[in-house]
């Protein structure tokens, strides 16, 4: 198979939160509804109810972690209540507020890993064997550079996903592009990237570049996506049990 493209469009405008993904998976949107709803009556219950839980990130991945916004205008002692009546809900994860729609102000800016890695990629691909998820040792130093750009970015959420084009068998498409973001997670691992920072996903020819037919081999690819920056440092009324 061709060598896949690295792409690192930057995601997620969330201050904090560290998602859990994996463990929401397997119950997909009716799980993630219900921890809204009743989400959305603890608020009520709590005097709040202008302000909305959202148990998503930006680009649509559930989260047992919800961000609350709607919170303009409220007092230090309302903002910690509804914070604390939506990390009662059970299944509920840690609580954090929007801070634009909260506080008017704008957040702290992450570091921009998308715009250096898409610079060391600009010219170079990190290289598989034909039809394999081995990466070619000529790909090491690139590696390198790339685990250096995407190191201030840890303490976040960086998603690995890997593409093919619509050739073969489906099934066997996504086991090799989940192979391949895998071999990609673990070679930045051993470069010093943190485990839980990274999420590996195989999403087979279900997702061709815009423009390209699905069978266009351009389309096999990987691609990262910060989808959580890493952490700033909560405010007290930005912890659920502060106080």
């Amino acid at each position: 198979m061709a060598t896949p493209r690295l792409i690192l469009p930057l995601a997620g405008a969330f201050a904090t939160a560290l998602i859990a993904v994996a463990s929401v998976w397997a119950h997909g949107p009716a799980l993630i509804a219900r921890l809204e709803a009743r989400s959305a009556e603890a608020l009520a219950r709590a005097g709040t109810p202008a302000v909305q839980a959202e148990f998503r990130t930006d680009r649509g991945w559930p989260t047992r972690h919800p961000t609350l916004s709607g919170g303009a205008g409220l007092g230090d002692a309302q903002r910690l209540a509804a914070a604390q009546a939506v990390a009662a809900v059970p299944g509920a994860g840690g609580v954090q507020w929007r801070r634009e729609a909260a506080r008017g102000a704008a957040l702290p800016v992450a570091p921009d890993c998308a715009s250096d890695v898409a610079a060391i990629l600009k010219t170079r691909t990190i290289r598989f064997a034909e039809g394999s998820a081995r990466i070619d040792n000529d790909s090491a130093e690139l590696l390198d550079e790339v685990a250096a750009a995407l190191r201030p970015c840890q303490g976040g959420i960086v998603a690995v996903e890997g593409h093919t084009d619509a050739q073969g068998l489906e099934p066997d498409n996504v086991a090799l592009s989940l192979e391949r973001a895998r071999a990609v997670r673990e070679a930045l691992i051993a470069r010093g990237i943190a485990r839980d920072d990274l999420r590996a996903r195989g999403l087979g020819s279900a997702r061709p570049l815009t423009g390209l037919e699905a069978a266009d081999p351009a389309n096999r690819r990987i691609e990262f996506f910060v989808i959580s920056p890493a952490p700033q440092k909560a405010t007290p009324v930005d912890q659920p049990n502060a106080g």
